[in-house]
């Protein structure tokens, strides 16, 4: 049986760490290369950038930072935003990069990213999308970072997914985003029911339980930020991180 995989999820902005709650308050909490060095001694196993600074302003990646950063990093790292081109693909896995996370492009171009899978694989090329409750309690999708309303039910954003050839796909409800008040349940098995690729949760994760809870729910595997930056009621910024072996003994009980 494989393992579950935990995935600490960065976001970049301005080439800072910084995190958010609900997808803005942006807090700097400090030095990306810093924070991977941690997580290298941590012997994390898996680790996604996010520039939101790029996916918000439309602007390409930093391919400097980017490079800088995967070459400190012992684990795979997967790496979203401002990505437009099949050129913007091409230089993030030559400088290492080991998945590409498209989240705008999916509603914009298509045939890109049918003809990234073509060249590097569905494995390599992740979905990422972002919902939102609107006050009817429907859920809506949301691009460039949380800025952009797409005019798709998530029924048929979930085909799309399917239909272009994604190899996984990350999942992510805006209001849980930095609440550290557990994932959207619902979400992940209304989302797994209807995929047979990996779903990968994030959004609201505070304890190893709401991981448990997750990977109940159908998620392959899950992700946080808070939860690894963050520590007690004060938010004070202390890495940590929960093994994939404990997640397992967690999900024996």
């Amino acid at each position: 049986m494989l393992r579950t995989r935990i995935i600490p999820i960065l976001l970049l902005n301005d080439g800072g760490l910084v995190k958010t709650v609900k997808f803005s308050k942006d807090r700097y909490i400090g030095d990306p290369i810093n924070a991977v060095r941690i997580f290298n001694k941590k012997e994390v196993d898996e680790l996604v950038l996010l520039d939101i600074g790029a996916s918000r302003n439309g602007i390409s990646p930093n391919f400097v930072e980017i490079k800088e950063i995967v070459s400190e990093a012992f684990m795979p790292i997967g790496y979203g935003g401002g990505i437009s081109k099949m050129e913007h693909i091409e230089q993030l896995f030559n400088i290492g990069v080991e998945k590409v996370i498209l989240n705008s492009v999916i509603f914009e171009n298509k045939e890109l990213i049918e003809e990234a899978i073509k060249i590097y694989g569905s494995q390599s090329i992740v979905a990422s999308i972002d919902v939102k409750k609107d006050i009817w309690g429907s859920y809506k999708i949301y691009s460039n970072s949380g800025k952009k309303k797409q005019n798709i039910s998530l029924d048929n954003c979930i085909k799309l997914i399917q239909e272009i050839g994604f190899g996984e796909l990350v999942i992510n409800n805006i209001d849980k985003d930095g609440t550290m008040q557990g994932y959207d349940l619902d979400l992940i098995e209304k989302v797994t029911e209807m995929l047979d690729i990996p779903v990968v949760s994030v959004g609201g994760a505070s304890t190893i339980s709401d991981f448990t809870k997750a990977i109940k729910a159908g998620a392959s595997a899950v992700a946080a930020g808070s939860m690894f930056v963050f520590q007690g009621v004060h938010r004070a910024v202390l890495i940590s991180y929960i093994t994939a072996d404990q997640l397992e003994q967690e999900l024996k009980k």
